[in-house]
């Protein structure tokens, strides 16, 4: 598959059938209607109308916003079931039974739900009995966290292998055991070792380790397609996006999918960690002591303005968070997580005499101890220098008796041409 164009920037509710407990009688109805009628939409509902409907409706009655929590739960359940594919299909055979015991919902169960129970079979067993699936092919799509907070569909081009099948035959048909390897894949040819001959396995040459021999009419064509790839508010770095059936097509084998790998860039701004966000903000002194207002340019475009308590004072590393302003919740966009703002106090590099009295006596804080004792013979007053450094620097100073070096090693005896380790001999 070639990828062309880019992107521009269970078990038994209660037990066995008849048992105690056993779930719905068969004479019950089942319910797989009550979601869609939540959501307002019909059963056959394309997933962007289900969207659309879940949106309006979320925005209706959500609780921040003056709507009844209950109706607001009911409507986020019925969007959780109807946007996955297996779920809407499970609650429209079985109704929320199937869906919460991931298997059909109906009364006593027959054979089919039985052997589900036991051995994990039924429905999937007949899956895999149907026809052999391709593979699957992963690409990465870089994206932003402006993509991952707002949304964004990419549309891409893909150039993709499809079969053509001649009238009257199905995919089943299209292909038969293959004659020279016997549908094993693998020939076993005897090749010379110098004096010695020697059988050995090898792929089969006419089915190309497949197994199974193409029929006569039946042809491989190059299909150039454009896809659209949607990234969902909320979704996260690593996460995948499915195109089921959209990948290579072989004679007698389904298409496997497209999936997609979200690689987020880095965020010069905004860093996120699951649903919360954090940022550093600069600010003076004179904010840190008398208040700070500023704005923040979010990931929607909007600005919102921050403003620190009246009469706080912001201490160097401190952490404040403002609720309901991180990231969206994937298929809950209306539910956000937090933003964090870490303060770093920038203070300033020399003052002036007159700021420094007008400091001294506006500031709180003590004078110098009355205790210091007085300038004597065993008292003096140095003016020591404060050299600016690193943290790394500590402990590097290590004085050699031999090498008379400071700086020969960063650890007391090693290291140094002089430092020689002592080895103990063994017997």
């Amino acid at each position: 598959m070639f990828f062309g164009g880019g992107f521009p920037g269970g078990g038994f509710p209660g037990g066995f059938p008849g048992g105690p407990g056993g779930g719905r009688g068969s004479g019950e109805p089942i319910d797989n209607e009550s979601l869609y009628a939540t959501l307002g939409v019909s059963k056959s509902a394309s997933q962007d109308e289900i969207k659309k409907a879940y949106r309006a409706k979320a925005r209706e009655h959500h609780p921040d916003k003056g709507g009844d929590e209950k109706v607001f739960k009911d409507i986020q359940e019925a969007y959780d079931v109807l946007s996955d594919p297996e779920k809407k299909e499970l609650y429209d055979e079985g109704g929320k039974e199937a869906v919460e015991h991931g298997g059909r919902g109906g009364g006593g169960g027959g054979g089919d739900d039985l052997f589900s129970a036991l051995f994990g079979g039924g429905r999937r067993q007949q899956s895999e009995r149907g026809p052999r699936k391709g593979e699957s092919i992963q690409q990465k799509l870089g994206v932003t966290l402006e993509n991952l907070y707002n949304g964004r569909t990419f549309k891409m081009a893909i150039s993709r292998q499809r079969v053509k099948y001649p009238e009257g035959m199905t995919m089943e048909q299209a292909t038969t055991q293959c004659k020279t390897c016997g549908g094993q894949g693998a020939v076993l040819k005897v090749q010379r070792m110098g004096p010695m001959m020697q059988q050995v396995q090898a792929r089969c040459p006419d089915c190309q380790g497949a197994g199974r021999a193409v029929k006569p009419g039946v042809k491989v064509t190059q299909e150039r397609k454009e896809i659209e790839v949607r990234v969902d508010p909320g979704m996260k770095h690593g996460q995948k996006i499915v195109l089921s059936g959209e990948a290579d097509e072989m004679p007698g084998v389904e298409a496997g999918d497209v999936i997609f790998v979200l690689v987020m860039e880095p965020h010069t701004t905004f860093q996120r960690k699951g649903a919360d966000l954090v940022i550093e903000k600069e600010i003076s002194l004179r904010e840190a002591l008398c208040g700070a207002r500023f704005p923040i340019k979010h990931l929607d475009d909007r600005t919102i303005i921050v403003k620190t308590a009246e009469g706080e004072v912001i201490k160097p590393s401190s952490i404040k968070q403002i609720p309901n302003e991180g990231m969206p919740r994937h298929r809950r966009p209306f539910e956000k997580g937090r933003l964090f703002v870490v303060f770093k106090v920038i203070f300033p590099d020399s003052l002036t005499e007159e700021k420094r009295k007008q400091l001294k006596k506006f500031l709180p804080g003590e004078p110098a101890p009355a205790d210091v004792p007085p300038l004597g013979d065993k008292v003096e007053e140095v003016e020591a220098p404060m050299l600016d450094t690193r943290a790394e620097e500590f402990g590097k100073v290590s004085f050699s008796a031999e090498s008379g070096n400071a700086y020969d090693s960063d650890e007391e005896g090693e290291g140094g041409p002089q430092g020689q380790r002592v080895a103990c001999n063994q017997s």
